[in-house]
């Protein structure tokens, strides 16, 4: 409120409409509850996206441990490659550029799934590898001491442990997946970034609509954030339960 209230002590010329986005009449609660619809739309994507991402992040991470050389280098070409481009350019590629390349054409929703996972797991990858190879190798001695497989030490014995050290960087990326997934908002999918965007051109309120966008999508991450911080706590004392 003091950079509002800043704002118009400037001298600037702006007439704040607060009441297009207050619940005290039955316009600003219809316009009210259009934005809050988008929150839905928003989680949706953000978790599929994410699933999809830890999934083939952790598959490709597996890659750069393989002996096999052929693997490794393709860890690398696949992060660097997907890590290199920006989202919103890969977002308009998928969406617009494989009905021609390759004629295949994805909806709205998948498209920015697709786009999203493919961006996020390259991040996701280097995360699982650097947590994998962070578990001492009397681990992996152990497990095999007592007559585990190689894929039962990682699936039993070194991946928990993995998983329990990267958690905060898995958290991080959920809320960067969170935050990306408005740029889908420019291919027409009905999150919150696209809801505000057409409430304004029918209000002319940008500043008001786009502050409560604001809050909109600073109210989630914190959510998240303490959910991951809960989770972090739970498993780190089921560790030291052990």
């Amino acid at each position: 409120m003091l950079l509002l209230a800043g704002c118009t002590g400037s001298g600037s010329s702006y007439t704040w409409g607060w009441h297009v986005v207050l619940p005290f009449d039955q316009r600003g609660w219809n316009n009210l509850a259009f934005l809050t619809a988008g929150v839905w739309a928003t989680l949706l994507i953000s978790v599929v996206a994410i699933v999809a991402a830890v999934a083939v992040g952790l598959l490709v991470g597996l890659c750069a441990l393989s002996k096999r050389r052929a693997l490794r280098g393709f860890n690398r070409v696949y992060v660097e490659t997907f890590r290199s481009i920006p989202l919103l350019v890969l977002l308009l590629w998928v969406y617009y550029g494989l009905p021609v390349v390759a004629g295949i054409q994805f909806g709205v929703f998948a498209a920015g799934v697709l786009s999203l996972a493919l961006s996020d797991s390259a991040f996701e990858a280097e995360i699982f590898r650097a947590g994998i190879q962070s578990v001492p190798k009397g681990q992996w001695e152990a497990g095999r001491s007592i007559g585990l497989t190689p894929w039962q030490v990682m699936r039993f014995v070194v991946l928990p442990q993995a998983i329990r050290r990267i958690l905060p960087a898995l958290g991080n990326q959920f809320v960067y997946v969170l935050k990306m997934s408005s740029l889908i908002s420019v291919i027409g999918y009905q999150e919150l970034t696209r809801r505000a965007n057409e409430l304004t051109l029918v209000e002319y309120r940008p500043l008001e609509i786009y502050t409560v966008l604001v809050l909109e999508y600073l109210v989630l991450i914190l959510i998240v954030s303490w959910l991951v911080r809960r989770l972090e706590k739970r498993m780190g004392a089921g560790e030291r339960g052990h």
